[in-house]
């Protein structure tokens, strides 16, 4: 985070002073010597983010190495053989190829899917405003939490998290404070992560992309109550009672 000079109106009542803003840095990540993509994302757990984006792109199940050098991130990795590579700038760009099936046998209780929520809001969050958060969860405890100011680099980096930590990924949930379209989906899918859970809305593309992949994409999840749109069966006792509110009238 950095300091900025800032003036507060409320009301009549003027105030100066020293806000908390966000980084924004530019990054490039290299794949096996080429210049692959560059990222807008924010400082810190930067090999993650490397690491993270092969493997949620599809490009690779895992990776051998990752070099941070200053703003550039050097990924080693065996790609696809079906995947060519071609560079690419900005953030959320589409997929080229289908997203991976997930197979897991994770269930998870009604209790967990509440306490992923919790650990999302983020102390750098309430000081700036400026952020997305992401968590990895696996077998009670909360692995990892990471800020960054595109929620698609929040995904990257747990998932990045999780393959240089040695993690089974298809036993962890993925909290994430952002919208869940098919992309954001997509990632977690070829990752292996079998549970996702937003305080935000998906889209109909998402939700299709989750049912397809056999992931539980569970979103509006906030004060203790959640709505689940695909595989059902991954939360413990809802194919037997009730699913609970479609989340309709809440504000996105």
């Amino acid at each position: 985070m950095d300091e900025h000079p800032a003036i507060r109106i409320e009301g009549e009542t003027v105030t100066r002073f020293m806000d908390h803003v966000i980084r924004e840095d530019r990054f490039r990540i290299h794949l096996n010597g080429e210049l692959f993509i560059e990222q807008i994302a924010s400082h810190g757990h930067i090999a993650e983010l490397g690491a993270g984006l092969v493997i949620s792109e599809g490009l690779s199940d895992s990776v051998e190495r990752v070099d941070v050098q200053g703003e550039n991130i050097y990924v080693e990795a065996d790609v696809l053989k079906d995947r060519e590579l071609e560079y690419r700038t900005g953030g959320g760009f589409g997929l080229k190829f289908p997203p991976k099936h997930v197979y897991s046998p994770l269930i998870i209780a009604p209790a967990e899917v509440v306490a992923v929520t919790r650990a999302i809001e983020s102390e750098t969050w309430r000081k700036t405003g400026g952020v997305h958060c992401s968590v990895l969860y696996s077998q009670g405890e909360i692995l990892a939490q990471i800020c960054d100011i595109g929620r698609h680099n929040t995904v990257d980096k747990v998932i990045g998290y999780a393959e240089l930590n040695g993690i089974d990924r298809s036993l962890c949930c993925i909290g994430c404070t952002g919208r869940q379209p098919a992309g954001m989906v997509s990632k977690d899918a070829n990752a292996g992560i079998p549970v996702v859970i937003s305080r935000a809305a998906s889209t109909n593309l998402g939700i299709l992309t989750a049912e397809e992949t056999g992931i539980c994409l569970i979103c509006f999840s906030r004060n203790g109550r959640f709505t689940i749109y695909s595989n059902p069966q991954r939360i413990l006792g809802i194919m037997e009672g009730d699913a609970g509110r479609t989340g309709e009238e809440e504000e996105i």
